[in-house]
């Protein structure tokens, strides 16, 4: 396998991690797209792909313990709260009915799930509801 090949190797890697991450937001894939990424690089000098793999795995890792944090902080410290901590206290509208098990409202013309905190019944889509509370990327709302 050649040097040129390796590069393109980390490259799709680089890129599949950045898709994967806009698609599902944990700050986690991105660490792999920038290992990979570095590693790509190291890979046009260095064309032994066991030296590679164990560069990139070291990276990745050193991503995860050190950048991430750092990310994380500069986000909060630039929007002031959380993204989704923000939201407590908004009144949306309900798109799919809403219990303790299952739902989906609608902020900001964005798709959220939802659920009820207590077995209160299903709330109708089309309601007005307010978020009190979330729990990773899903939201808990009460009737207006």
């Amino acid at each position: 396998m050649g040097a040129l090949e390796l590069w393109m190797i980390f490259v799709i890697i680089a890129i599949a991690a950045t898709i994967f991450e806009i698609f599902v937001p944990l700050m986690f894939c991105i660490n792999f797209a920038f290992a990979a990424v570095i590693t790509a690089i190291i890979s046009i000098w260095w064309g032994d792909f066991s030296t590679l793999l164990i560069i990139f795995c070291v990276l990745s890792l050193l991503s995860i313990i050190f950048i991430k944090p750092i990310i994380q902080k500069m986000l909060i410290k630039h929007k002031g709260v959380d993204f989704v901590n923000q939201y407590i206290g908004k009144v949306v509208k309900v798109i799919e009915p809403v219990n303790m098990t299952q739902g989906a409202v609608t902020i900001y013309d964005e798709r959220w799930e939802a659920r009820t905190e207590y077995d209160t019944g299903e709330i109708p889509a089309g309601t007005s509801v307010k978020i009190v509370k979330n729990d990773n990327l899903i939201l808990f709302v009460e009737k207006v």
